[in-house]
Order: C-alpha cells, then structure tokens, then sequence
C-alpha cells in the first residue's frame, strides 16, 4: 500500500486538529462556568489573563523553529495543548483553571510561527499557495463539523458530555502531533548554505555556511533591522483588525444597528465559512498565475468595499434592501478573504530566509497576536462612538495596507512575490535591508 504523500498528511492533520478545535471553541466559557461554577464574567477575565501566555510562547517558537525545526516544535505545541486540555476536567478553582488555560495558551502562541515555517519547508513556490489554500479550506470545514458534533453532544444535557468534549479535542492535538510527526522535512532544522570545500563548490558558495551562522546568531536583531519585512507586517496591522469584525463587531451592527433578527448572524457567519470551505481551493488555483502582492492588494481593497457597504447599510430605511445589503456586504468580505488570506501567508514564509525563518515568523505573527488581542475593546468602543465611523475607519486602514503592498512589491524578493519563482534555499535573493542587515552580524561573528 502506498504511503500517503506528505501533504496529505499534512492536510490529515489540520483536519484532525480543526475538529478538536471546533468542538471547544463555541463552549470554551460555557465549560469552565459549568465546571467551577463561577460567573461567566469572572471566567472570561481569567481566560483573558491565562490567554496573554501566548504572547511569549510566540517569540519563544521562533527561537526554537530555527534552533531544532518547524516539525518538532509544532509536534511540541500539539502535546503542550493535548495536556493542558486533558487538565480541565480536574479544574476546580481559579488557580487551577488559570494553570491549564494558560498552558494551552503557551501552545497557542507557538502555533502560528512554527506552523508557517512547517509549510514553507514541506512545500515551495506555487505548491505553497496550493497547500494553504487547501489547509484554510479544509480548516474551515473541519471547525464547522466539530461545532455541530459540540452542539450536538451538549444536547444531551449532561456534565459527562462537557468533560468528553474536552478529553475529546485533546485527542485530536495528540493526533494530529502523531500524523505530522511522519512528515519528512527537508534538509533537517535548518538547510541553508554548502559545505565548505564540497564538490562543486565556489568561492561564492563557500561563504554561505558563514552567513547562515551570522543570521541565526543575529536573532531578532536582525528581524528588527530587515525594515522591509518589518513594513511588510506593520501593514498587515489595519487588515488583522478588519478579520476581527465578523465575530466581533458584525453581530452587534446588524442586530442593534440594522435592526436584522440576531438568528440571521449565524447564517451570515455561514455564508462566510462555507464559502471558503467551498471555493478557497479553486480560487487559488486561478490567482497562482498573479503576482501575490498584486492578489493581496485586491484582497485589501475588496475588504474596504465591503466595509464602505456596510457604512452605507446604516441610511437604508427599508428593512428587506438592508437585509440583503447585509449578505451582500459578507459576501464581498469572503471574496477579499480569499483573495487575502493564503497568498500573504505565503508571501510572508517566502520573504524570509530559511535559516531564521522561525523568528521572523513570530514577528510577523504579531501584527494578528495584537489585533486579536485587542479588537473586542477597539471595536466595541468604536461601534458606541459611531458605527459608521468604524466602518469607514476600518475601511481606510485596510486601503492604507493595499497601497503599502503594491509599493513594497519592488522591494520584497522575487520568490516572495512570484508564486512559480524558483525558490533557491542555498542562495536567498535578499533586499537591501536585509543584506546590511546580515553584513553587520557576520561581522560579529567573525
């Protein structure tokens, strides 16, 4: 029998562990205020809290991704979530649930780094943008069916069936940490550079073991001073707050502002899920063809229509043409999360060297760690000064982010920006920035 190929393990994998996921996830408050007892405003502080964990434990995945590889640390963050889940049926107090909500955190915060790292070691160039597609397609797939086999456990009413959930999704981390555990890597943690004196080596060549010592010692230092990468996250800052509005700010809009029935937000949210379960694969398949900033650019941009539509929706009397403006406004957001989401990943893995991919990774995955933290009290307050302000100011950050992709095109290397570049991990094309940038380390280390 044919063993399946590394990418569709892969895929095997975000299948398993977005199932866990979707089974908790729409019960995650509602499990520690059955289990504790305590009111549904103290549990959210707590989690709230325990949740800043994963604020370190992305810095210290980018350290350990270039130090010992993407596969093994994401292998860890599975196992660190599967334990900390399999400890919230023994929760019994404050303290305790604070331990286990945090070390789920700390496996949270490693995720996002080492995940991207993963995928950019398993596959290259236009395969790249293929795999994401298929893992953002599949995800959503898999979140939808855990939150019916959720909602479908909690049916039943009994506290056997929270404490399953739970024991549950802590199965699936464990197995998914199993299936990408079989995936081979290439080339070990770090694969850049010839060995010295090798066949077929040049003088040029000979230096690239130096280079790749003088980046993995310069650490986040060198991240910090390679200013394209650094604008290329500052500019995804306005578009991760405009991801937010669909759980955060979109329900109180159009339940308190519109005036739409509040059963109506889950379709909406549906409409969005579905649709990228449904045609994120096919539409990559179509944008492999075009630059990715250019994608990532209309991507932005159709998120500002969107967002200028649902400004609009506020000075429509007539109930029905609000309600439709509503559904075509979410559909408009797909459209631009398909044109956004996987090419700027991999654009992203692509503009960093291999050597200290890990680190650069988890600076990037600030510019959503901050975003998400803080989106439900911008938003929030932003929805009670002015609703239609938020929109438009939502709509001008994300232009902004458009117009900085396009002028950072020139800058960014051809691989990063090509999706059927060749990729060459032996010989990076490098900016400016980040040629000074590796200059100054080497330096030091010699």
């Amino acid at each position: 029998m044919t063993r399946p190929s590394a990418q569709a393990r892969y895929m095997a994998g975000m299948v398993v562990d977005a199932t866990g996921s979707g089974m908790y996830l729409p019960l995650s408050l509602l499990f520690f205020h059955h289990v504790t007892g305590l009111p549904i405003e103290r549990v959210g502080v707590i989690m709230t809290a325990a949740a800043l964990f994963s604020l370190v434990g992305n810095p210290i995945a980018g350290v350990l991704v270039d130090r010992f590889g993407a596969r093994a640390v994401v292998v860890g963050g599975y196992l660190v979530r599967a334990v900390g889940f399999a400890a919230y049926p023994l929760v019994d107090s404050p303290l305790t649930m604070f331990l286990a909500v945090a070390l789920v955190a700390l496996g949270d915060g490693s995720y996002p780094p080492s995940i991207q790292s993963f995928v950019a070691a398993i596959a290259r160039g236009a395969d790249r943008d293929r795999l994401l597609a298929a893992q953002r397609s599949l995800r959503n797939a898999g979140l939808g069916a855990g939150g019916l086999i959720a909602g479908a456990a909690l049916g039943l009413g009994s506290d056997a069936a929270y404490r399953v959930i739970v024991l549950v999704s802590a199965a699936a981390f464990a197995g998914a940490a199993l299936i990408l555990r079989t995936i081979p890597v290439p080339g070990g943690p770090v694969s850049g550079g010839a060995v010295p004196g090798g066949p077929g080596t040049s003088g040029q060549d000979r230096t690239a073991p130096q280079a790749a010592t003088a980046r993995r010692s310069g650490g986040y230092r060198l991240v910090l001073r390679d200013r394209t990468f650094l604008a290329l996250t500052l500019q995804n800052v306005p578009t991760a707050f405009g991801y937010m509005v669909l759980s955060v700010a979109l329900p109180v809009y159009v339940t308190q502002e519109l005036d739409v029935p509040a059963s109506l937000v889950g379709v909406l949210y549906a409409v969005n899920t579905v649709g990228i379960a449904l045609l994120q694969i096919p539409v990559t398949r179509r944008l492999i063809r075009y630059r990715r900033t250019r994608t990532v650019a209309a991507g932005a941009a159709t998120f500002a229509v969107s967002f200028a539509a649902f400004a609009l929706l506020a000075g429509v009397p007539a109930r029905p043409v609000a309600l439709a403006g509503v559904f075509a406004a979410t559909a408009l957001f797909t459209v631009g999360e398909m044109l956004h989401g996987a090419p700027l990943s991999a654009l992203v893995s692509s503009a960093a060297p291999e050597e200290t991919r890990g680190r650069y990774m988890a600076v990037y995955q600030f510019s959503w760690a901050i975003p998400i933290t803080l989106a439900p009290a911008v938003l929030t307050a932003l929805l009670s000064l002015s609703p239609v302000s938020m929109w438009l100011l939502l709509a001008a950050g994300v232009s902004c982010s458009a117009l900085t992709m396009l002028r950072l095109e020139p800058r960014l290397p051809a691989r990063a920006v090509h999706a059927r570049a060749q990729e060459d991990p032996h010989d990076p094309e490098e900016t400016d920035d980040r040629r000074e940038a590796t200059a100054t380390q080497k330096a030091g280390v010699e």
